[in-house]
């Protein structure tokens, strides 16, 4: 499922310059190809933890950044542990 920018705009509760700043700096990545930007869950649950990192834990702009990164991180070290696959003992 995807949401264009006015859906991502009220699941989040994020003013529309405030989500085309967050793509801009990266925190956010619509779909690739699609002629308007499209949103999907992964991105309405960052839309989230950044609010959450934002305003309940005062965090900035640096800090969200290298927060969102670090997740990024380990979830491509996720992927890359599910390919390894244990030598077997023979």
């Amino acid at each position: 499922m995807s949401f264009d920018l006015e859906e991502m705009r009220q699941i989040t509760r994020v003013d529309v310059i405030t989500l085309e700043t967050w793509v801009a700096e990266g925190w956010l990545v619509p779909e690739a190809g699609a002629p308007a930007r499209r949103f999907t869950q992964v991105d309405v649950a960052r839309a989230h933890l950044i609010q959450d990192l934002r305003e309940e834990m005062g965090v900035n702009d640096e800090g969200v950044a290298l927060i969102l990164q670090l997740i990024d991180q380990i979830h491509g070290l996720r992927r890359a542990l599910r390919g390894v696959r244990p030598v077997s003992e023979g």
